[in-house]
């Protein structure tokens, strides 16, 4: 297995109420989940197929490393 991780990005769309992931790394690169849990599954099946059909070597398997954002607003309570 390459020790050096493929960096994907995961968004989250207030929109469309979906974590969005994308990469750099991963050509074409581009899925949507509900949930993080969910979406670290899909990637785990689509990262695969996608390093395949650009025709890289992922046989030992493939190290990815998630990092996600999402912004919120904090309220206070006034005094």
């Amino acid at each position: 297995m390459n020790t050096k991780p493929l960096f994907v990005r995961a968004e989250w769309d207030n929109e469309a109420l979906v974590w969005v992931a994308t990469s750099d790394d991963v050509p074409g690169l581009a899925t949507e989940s509900d949930t993080l849990e969910k979406l670290v599954h899909k990637l785990k099946i689509v990262i695969p197929e996608l390093l395949e059909a650009n025709g890289m070597d992922f046989s030992e398997g493939v190290l990815f490393e998630l990092l996600s954002r999402r912004f919120e607003v904090a309220q206070g309570t006034a005094v």
